[in-house]
C-alpha cells in the first residue's frame, strides 16, 4: 500500500533524506552525553598550573603507573589461566559434579571485588580464624612464633582480583570451546594427540579471540577497582585519582592522572574490539557438539578439585564469613544500625532510577540502529551506539571526574536562568542524587543496549515491513509490535543495571552529596576504620543482590549449551 501510493503521489526529491529521524537524533544525544565527561576532563586538566603536570609525572604517575602495569599483568596472567582451564574441564570432561560446577563457577561475579578483599582481610588476619588454625595445628601459640605472610601488598591484590575476575574469561571461553568442531578434535586424536596436545595445539589457538575479550574485560574491571586496592595498600591510577581529589582537593590534578588512565583504557578496548572481529572463526564449523570424555578414579576427583578451587576462594569462603559476621552480630542482639536501612533505601531509590533511565538510554541506542538498518544508512546510529559504549569502558572515577565540570555548568547556567525570574539560587545538580543517577546511565547504558540489541536481532524483519506497510510509525511500531517481544531483553538488562549500580563504588565516592550512603559506600567507611563486623551486613546485602544477574547468566548459558548439543 505504502509503494503504491508513492507511486500515485511521488515525493519531492531528496524529502526522505531531509526528513529528521528523531531516534537518531535520541541517539545522537545520548552518545554525546556520553562522550561530554571525557571533553570535559581534558578541559579540566588543562586548567591546573604549568608545573603541575611535571610534578604528577615526576612523583605520582611512575609509582601509580608501575603498580598498575604490574597489577594488570599478574591479574591478566591469572584470569586468562584459571578462566581458560576451568571452561576446558567443564566442556572436555566428565567428572562427578561437572554439571554443578559450569554454573558455579560464575558464582564469583556475584562478589564485588572490594567485598572479596573485605572479608579476606579479616579472614587473614594475624589474629583471624585462618592464621589461628594453622598456629594450632602447627602447635603454636602467638602471631609471634608463625604468621603467614600479610595479604596486604601487590600480590595479595593479584590473587584476589584474580580469583574474583576470571569467570569473564570463563564465560567468553566456554562459548567458545563449546562452538568448536569436533571433527577438529575427532582428527586431532586420530593423529595420535594426547590430552596436552589437544589442548595447546588446538582448543587453544582456536579459543584465542574469546580469551582476548574476557581477558579485557576483566582487565577494565581491574582498572575500575579502587576498594580492594586501597584496603590493601596497593597505589594505582585509580586510587590516585580519588586521593588526589579527596584528600589533596586538586581536581586539575586528578584530571590529569585520569588522562593517563584513558591511554590504558584505549588499549585495553582495541584489545576487546581485536578479539571480537576474530571471534567468527570456527563459529560455523560446528556438525556437531564436543563429546567429552569421561574421568575415572583419581582424575576424576582431581578435576573436581581445581573445578571446586575457583569458587570456594572467590565465592564460598567470602559468602561464609559475611553470613557468619551477620549472624553473630544479629545473635548479640546489637541489631541493625537505622543509618544501614537508610543507606539500603538510597541504595535502592538511586539503582531503580538508574535502571529505568539507562533502559530507555539503551533502548534509544539499539532502536535507532534497527531503523537505520532498515534503510541500509547505519553510519551515524552505529557510531552512537560505539560512543555509547565508551561510558563502561571508562573507570567510574574517572568518568566521575569529567562529569564535575558538566554538572557545575548546569547547575550554574539554571541558576542564571533562576536568578532572572527572582527565585533562589540552588545546587540542581551537583551535591544531589541526579549526579549519580547520570553517571549510572552514562556508565552502563552499553549493558542495556548491548541486551536490547540481542532481543532485537531475534526479531525477524518481516515484522517490520509488515507494519510499516499498515502505515506504524516507528514509535508505534516499536510500542504495537517490538516491546512485547523485548520484555525478556530488557528485563534481563534492567537486572543487570540494576545489580552494578547498587555495587559501583568509585563512581558513588566521588559524586555522592554530603551526608548520602549508599551500601557500597558504607562498607568502604567500615573498612576504612576496621570496623569489618560493622560492614558484614551491607556486604551481605550487595552479594546477595549480585546473586540475582549471576542465576541469570548460568540460566541461559546452560539452556544455550543444551540448545547446542540437541542439534
Amino acid at each position: 500500500m505504502n509503494a503504491i501510493a508513492t507511486a500515485i503521489v511521488p515525493a519531492p526529491a531528496g524529502a526522505a533524506r531531509s526528513r529528521p529521524d528523531g531516534w537518531l537524533l535520541a541517539a545522537l544525544l545520548v552518545a554525546a552525553l556520553v562522550v561530554l565527561p571525557l571533553l570535559a576532563l581534558a578541559w579540566t586538566a588543562a586548567q591546573g598550573s604549568d608545573g603541575l603536570w611535571s610534578h604528577i609525572a615526576a612523583n605520582v604517575l611512575p609509582r601509580a603507573a608501575w603498580n598498575t602495569a604490574l597489577l594488570l599483568l599478574g591479574v591478566g596472567a591469572l584470569v586468562v589461566s584459571i578462566g581458560t582451564g576451568a571452561a576446558w574441564l567443564v566442556t572436555a570432561y566428565e567428572f562427578p559434579g561437572r554439571a554443578t560446577m559450569a554454573w558455579a563457577l560464575l558464582l564469583p561475579l556475584a562478589v564485588p571485588t572490594y567485598i572479596v578483599a573485605y572479608a579476606y582481610l579479616d579472614l587473614l588476619h594475624p589474629l583471624g580464624p585462618v592464621q589461628g588454625a594453622v598456629r594450632a595445628l602447627l602447635g603454636y601459640d602467638s602471631p609471634r612464633d608463625f604468621r603467614l605472610p600479610d595479604i596486604r601488598g601487590l600480590a595479595g591484590c593479584i590473587v584476589l582480583l584474580g580469583f574474583v575476575l576470571y569467570p569473564y574469561v570463563y564465560m567468553t571461553t566456554r562459548a567458545m570451546f563449546m562452538t568448536q568442531a569436533a571433527s577438529l578434535l575427532e582428527a586431532a586424536r586420530t593423529l595420535g594427540a594426547g590430552r596436552a596436545a589437544l589442548f595447546f595445539r588446538v582448543a587453544l589457538p582456536l579459543a584465542r579471540p574469546a580469551i582476548a575479550v574476557g581477558a579485557a574485560l576483566a582487565l577494565l574491571e581491574t582498572l575500575n577497582d579502587i576498594g580492594a586496592s586501597e584496603f590493601l595498600g596497593v597505589q594505582t591510577l585509580t586510587v590516585s585519582v580519588y586521593t588526589t581529589w579527596i584528600t589533596r582537593s586538586d581536581l586539575p590534578g586528578a584530571a590529569q592522572i585520569a588522562l593517563a588512565m584513558l591511554l590504558l583504557v584505549v588499549g585495553l578496548i582495541a584489545l576487546e574490539r581485536h578479539g571480537r572481529k576474530r571471534q567468527r572463526y570456527a563459529s560455523t564449523l560446528r556438525p556437531r557438539p564436543m563429546q567429552r570424555q569421561r574421568l575415572r578414579g583419581a582424575a576424576a576427583w582431581l578435576a573436581l578439585g581445581l573445578a571446586a578451587l575457583p569458587v570456594l576462594v572467590g565465592f564460598v569462603a567470602p559468602s561464609a564469613y559475611l553470613v557468619a559476621e551477620t549472624w553473630q552480630r544479629l545473635g548479640q542482639g546489637v541489631g541493625v544500625a537505622p543509618a544501614l536501612w537508610t543507606s539500603a533505601w538510597n541504595t535502592l531509590r538511586v539503582a531503580a532510577l538508574a535502571t529505568v533511565a539507562t533502559v530507555l538510554a539503551g533502548l534509544v541506542l539499539a532502536w535507532a540502529l534497527r531503523l537505520a538498518q532498515a534503510r541500509r544508512r547505519t553510519r551515524l546510529a552505529a557510531t552512537a551506539l560505539r560512543l555509547g559504549s565508551l561510558g563502561y569502558a571508562v573507570p567510574g572515577t574517572v568518568l566521575a571526574i569529567g562529569l564535575l565540570a558538566p554538572l557545575a555548568w548546569f547547575d550554574n547556567g539554571a541558576n542564571l536562568v533562576l536568578g532572572s525570574l527572582g527565585l533562589e539560587p540552588r545546587m540542581l545538580l551537583m551535591g544531589s542524587s541526579w549526579a549519580l543517577v547520570l553517571a549510572y546511565v552514562l556508565r552502563f547504558a552499553i549493558i542495556a543496549a548491548g541486551g536490547t540489541e540481542a532481543g532485537l536481532a531475534r526479531i525477524p524483519p518481516s515484522l517490520d515491513q509488515a507494519a510499516r506497510g499498515l502505515g506504524d510509525s516507528p514509535g508505534t511500531m516499536l510500542w504495537r509490535v517490538h516491546l512485547p517481544l523485548l520484555r525478556p531483553a530488557l528485563a534481563a538488562a534492567a537486572l543487570l543495571v540494576f545489580v552494578d549500580a547498587m555495587k559501583e563504588l568509585p563512581a558513588t565516592l566521588l559524586l555522592r552529596p554530603l551526608n548520602f550512603e549508599t551500601l557500597a559506600t558504607w562498607l568502604y567507611a567500615d573498612a576504612a576504620r576496621g570496623a569489618y563486623e560493622d560492614g558484614a551486613v551491607a556486604a551481605l546485602l550487595i552479594v546477595l543482590a549480585g546473586l540475582l544477574p549471576v542465576i541469570l547468566l548460568a540460566r541461559t548459558g546452560l539452556a544455550w549449551g543444551r540448545e547446542g548439543a540437541g542439534r
